[in-house]
């Protein structure tokens, strides 16, 4: 028997093309929402990138600015685990080594680039305006993948929740509020069930209503290509427009499950039983 689907507008929002958010017109994110265990989603990304031998590049530079060189391999460990046969990692904290060719390298030659978490504004002191920014949008260009899990999530939207070097707690902090933007539009919280941080993009979406809040919540992501994002992995993920807070719903999100899809230009969802 075929499966019914449902499909539910999410926000009045999505009829102004202004309010839409947008994917990268190449290649694929995969937006992990921290504690990544189920094992599909890193193989998952792995496939998007070309399999287990297509390069890849690997950023931990959110855990912290002051990783020993001795300790940076462990972080290609569960890749090269799962087969993977030719995975870089790459970190610096410092912005003048992220702009030098030397350092962009492995970038350049990738297939795939996966962040890691921590908090997400070591990666925008450490590589926003450099040559390595450039460089990991340049994977989408040529059809590669970007993911990330944790901070590695956050930093793929447009605006930067969490962003605060005083702590993670504050939601919109000026100066760290851009984000790398390959998901337009939008503004990415992580571990929003298993923390209890359902609310906590209600007040970035009131502030900048052409936001659209994606809330992901452990072990689950959101497979992005184009301007469809379809849910993967165990739990779920939350989505926000100042439309759905206003409209007199006691629900003040959609949410969706593993095998939702969401259009992300209209902000309509498509639900799978």
């Amino acid at each position: 028997m075929r499966a019914v689907i449902t499909a539910t507008l999410i926000g009045l929002a999505a009829c102004n093309s202004a309010n839409a958010a947008t994917g990268p017109a190449k290649g694929t994110l995969v937006i992990v929402g921290g504690a990544m265990r189920d094992p599909a989603i890193l193989m998952r990304f792995i496939e998007l990138a070309g399999g287990v031998d297509s390069p890849i590049v690997v950023v931990p530079t959110a855990l912290s600015f002051e990783i020993p060189e001795t300790r940076l391999k462990q972080f290609a460990k569960p890749f090269f685990d799962v087969g993977c046969t030719d995975v870089t990692v790459v970190h610096t904290g410092d912005p003048k080594v992220a702009d030098t060719d030397a350092f962009i390298a492995p970038i350049k030659r990738a297939r795939g680039v996966w962040f890691g978490g921590g908090r997400q504004w070591r990666l925008v002191d450490a590589y926003a305006g450099t040559k390595a920014e450039s460089a990991f949008h340049a994977v989408l260009d040529r059809g590669g993948v970007i993911g990330g899990s944790s901070a590695g999530a956050t930093i793929q939207g447009d605006f930067l929740v969490r962003g605060a070097p005083q702590g993670n707690t504050i939601m919109m902090s000026p100066g760290h509020e851009a984000g790398f933007g390959y998901l337009k539009g939008a503004a990415i919280d992580q571990h929003v069930i298993a923390r209890s941080r359902q609310k906590d993009l209600i007040p970035v979406i009131e502030a900048h209503p052409e936001l659209l809040g994606l809330g992901i919540d452990e072990n689950t992501a959101l497979v992005v290509r184009g301007n469809t994002a379809t849910v993967i992995g165990q739990s779920s993920v939350l989505v926000y427009t100042f439309d759905k807070l206003h409209d007199g719903d006691a629900a003040q999100w959609v949410e969706l499950k593993p095998g939702d899809t969401l259009d992300l230009a209209n902000r309509a969802s498509v639900h799978t039983p």
